[in-house]
C-alpha cells in the first residue's frame, strides 16, 4: 500500500509552492474555467460594471491560453504568476460570478445610503 500511495505522489509535479502541485495539462483546464465563467458572466446584464470588467478580463486571458502553447509563455503574457495560480484565480473568478448573479449585484440598493454619507473625506 506504501508503494501506491509512493508512486502517485511521484505523478504530482512540484511548483515549489507549499500546497500547490503541479498541473500535467493546465491549457484545456483554463479554456474550459473561462468558457464557464463566460457563460455565467452572459447572463448578467450588459449595463452590469462587474460583467464589463470581469468578461474583458476574462477574454484577454482566453486570447492568450488559446494562442500560446507552451506554459510558460502563457504565465509571463498573464503575469499573474505560474499557471496553477492562474488557475486557482479563474475558480475562484468563476465562484465570484455565480454569486454576482445569484445577488443580483446590478439591482438598486433596496435601501439608499443617505445623503453625504460618502463624502466624508472631501474638503469642506
Amino acid at each position: 500500500m506504501k508503494i501506491i500511495h509512493f508512486l502517485s505522489q511521484a505523478k504530482k509535479l512540484a511548483t515549489g509552492l507549499t500546497g500547490i502541485d503541479g498541473h500535467l495539462n493546465p491549457r484545456p483546464v483554463l479554456l474550459e474555467i473561462y468558457q464557464e465563467t463566460l457563460k455565467v458572466l452572459s447572463s448578467i446584464p450588459d449595463h452590469s460594471v462587474y460583467r464589463q470588467a470581469t468578461e474583458t478580463l476574462t477574454k484577454q486571458r482566453q486570447m492568450i491560453v488559446k494562442e500560446n502553447e507552451i506554459t510558460e509563455d502563457i504565465e509571463n503574457k498573464i503575469g499573474c504568476g505560474l499557471i496553477e495560480e492562474v488557475i486557482f484565480q479563474a475558480k475562484d473568478e468563476l465562484s465570484l460570478a455565480k454569486k454576482m448573479l445569484e445577488w443580483k449585484s446590478w439591482e438598486d440598493l433596496e435601501v439608499h445610503p443617505p445623503a453625504g454619507q460618502w463624502e466624508y473625506f472631501r474638503k469642506k
